[in-house]
């Protein structure tokens, strides 16, 4: 489809809201989707629900062939998606350690929960956290998951390349935490997780930026061999200790590569399902936005500017312009760099033939934030939204 076209599709089948509004394109939701399980071979696919951040779609997802469990941000989170008859996954595995007292306390007093969470650890600490909070003796047994850090460490581990996670490096470091886990009573080891985000996460071939792309590229490569090889030895290790029921790696941007990983059981994307910007330049596939979201335009300070309301959505991560909102549709739209995307205006160059009232379309830089800014996507099939869809936002749901 063209942009011209897809901006025409846009357009009409939300003429009749008003923006600030936000659309999930439900064809290429689909399409990515199964793009994502293509790209698995085979592997089951964890959704990573903090890229996603809407119940519906989860479940939309997780009905699919290929698609089994979530990997959760939060422990609040992961009792929400876990609990009651309208749960949705039986299996949700919290990716990051939770220092939450009361969401601690909730997941001990419900066995139904702690049989369908497991809490991610990387350290005796979060143990010892956990046994404070609730004694073993007044809870019952608890799942855990080792996070092992998945980072490149070179020149003697001076050179670090990858982001700051866990302490557990190397398969001396997971054995010894893996028997910790073992000598305590109310806590069982059932899985290990290895993300490797500086190959999963960046761009391999950023537009413009040939020679950035080639050294990313060869640094991915040298990771990726590294981390195959002592991924496989850290399972190893561990699994003489305590048998794993799975073994977690991976995002969009390495399903191929890490799927073929004998060790990893399953791997995890979320982003890929949205396919936001930061998620434009990979070679290994071509992902079909499915977000935009729409504001109007308030003003025309000057000729071929106009502005317009809000807009300024910023991704998380390192401060920088490929962080921002991209202007979309209507095409040849730029902010300025003198004032970026604002929380309450936005000036765009570029504007044509745009007046007060009309819209421009953003795409986000990242994925599941940009349902923090609206309580409901809509949902967008062929040339008509049949639907809406509540985002975490919009049923309530604040998760940090």
């Amino acid at each position: 489809m063209t942009a011209d076209r897809l901006h025409e599709r846009l357009e009409r089948a939300t003429a009749d809201l008003d923006p600030p509004f936000a659309v999930l394109d439900l064809d290429a939701l689909d399409a990515n989707a199964a793009d994502l399980t293509a790209r698995a071979g085979g592997k089951p696919i964890r959704v990573a629900s903090k890229s996603v951040r809407c119940r519906a779609v989860l479940r939309r997802v997780l009905a699919r062939p290929g698609f089994a469990g979530v990997l959760g941000y939060s422990l609040r989170e992961a009792l929400w998606l876990a609990s009651g008859d309208d749960a949705v996954s039986d299996d949700v595995v919290v990716g990051y350690p939770s220092v939450d007292r009361a969401a601690l306390r909730a997941l001990a007093a419900d066995e139904t929960a702690a049989a369908r969470i497991t809490l991610m650890v990387d350290s005796a600490d979060h143990l010892d956290l956990i046994d404070d909070v609730v004694p073993p003796g007044r809870r019952p047994e608890l799942r855990v998951c080792l996070d092992v850090d998945a980072s490149l460490r070179t020149a003697g581990g001076r050179v670090h390349i990858g982001v700051r996670r866990s302490p557990v490096h190397t398969p001396e470091d997971a054995v010894a935490l893996a028997r910790r886990v073992a000598a305590r009573d109310g806590v069982r080891l059932v899985g290990l997780m290895a993300y490797e985000a500086q190959i999963a996460g960046v761009q391999d071939a950023p537009a413009g930026r040939r020679l950035r792309g080639l050294a990313v590229r060869g640094l991915q490569a040298v990771s990726a061999r590294e981390l195959a090889a002592r991924r496989a030895a850290v399972v190893a290790a561990v699994s003489e200790v305590a048998p794993l029921e799975f073994v977690n790696g991976g995002g969009t941007g390495s399903l191929e590569r890490t799927a073929i990983e004998d060790a990893v059981t399953e791997v995890a994307a979320g982003s890929g399902l949205y396919s936001p910007v930061l998620f434009d330049g990979y070679r290994a596939f071509t992902a079909r936005p499915a977000t935009y979201y729409a504001v109007p335009v308030t003003r025309a300070p000057a000729a071929g500017v106009v502005t317009v309301a809000g807009g300024g959505w910023i991704a998380s991560g390192p401060p920088g312009a490929d962080r921002l909102p991209t202007p979309t549709f209507p095409a040849g739209l730029r902010w300025l760099p003198t004032e970026g995307t604002g929380e309450v205006q936005t000036p765009l160059r570029g504007a044509g033939d745009l007046r007060v009232g009309d819209r421009v379309w953003f795409r986000h830089a990242k994925a599941g934030e940009v349902c923090e800014h609206v309580d409901e996507l809509h949902a967008l099939a062929g040339d008509a939204v049949p639907g809406r869809f509540p985002t975490y936002r919009g049923e309530g749901g604040a998760f940090g």
